[in-house]
């Protein structure tokens, strides 16, 4: 009899263990999105134009809104729209600029800052709350100033432009 009561305890115990862990879940999202799909399903950008007061490359804006849109098309499921999307992305380049960093015993420029920054529009239909207008991202990379721009700007603005898009993208659908 002392036995069946031992043995009822223990099974009673393991099956409550048993039902509390099926209770539990955790989620984990490996694309680093929080969307919820039932609700939001497509994406919409406006162009971002360059409107930078400081220097223009003219590659920049076509490689910035394809960085742009190629990260929420590869790491979320939300159908791209041409306008009235569920999420709805819009806003300029406002700076890219080349500032002296250090100078030399000699008086001369040792190095030397490129810097980008963009202004974003964000809506979320779905979750107004979400919402942001003229949120400011920023990003910028020093080089060795002997160095002609022309020779190292294409990889510092692929580098600029991917800090960027992974701020906004963070910002946006992230929500870390």
């Amino acid at each position: 009899m002392d036995w069946n009561k031992k043995s009822l305890k223990y099974i009673g115990g393991l099956l409550g263990m048993v039902l509390m862990l099926s209770a539990c879940s955790i989620s984990y999202k490996f694309n680093g999105s929080s969307i919820d799909y039932t609700k939001i399903k497509t994406i919409s950008f406006e162009t971002f134009q360059n409107r930078s007061v400081g220097f223009v490359w003219g590659p920049m804006e076509s490689m910035f809104n394809t960085a742009l849109q190629d990260i929420y098309m590869q790491q979320t499921r939300l159908q791209q729209v041409k306008r009235g999307g569920d999420l709805q992305l819009s806003g300029e380049i406002t700076n890219y600029d080349a500032y002296n960093k250090g100078v030399g015993a000699d008086g001369y420029s040792t190095m030397a800052e490129l810097r980008m920054t963009v202004r974003v529009t964000f809506v979320n239909t779905k979750n107004p709350q979400e919402n942001f207008e003229a949120q400011q991202f920023t990003a910028s990379r020093e080089y060795d100033a002997s160095q002609q721009l022309s020779s190292v700007q294409d990889e510092l603005v692929n580098q600029m432009i991917k800090d960027i898009v992974e701020q906004i993208f963070n910002a946006t659908v992230a929500n870390w």
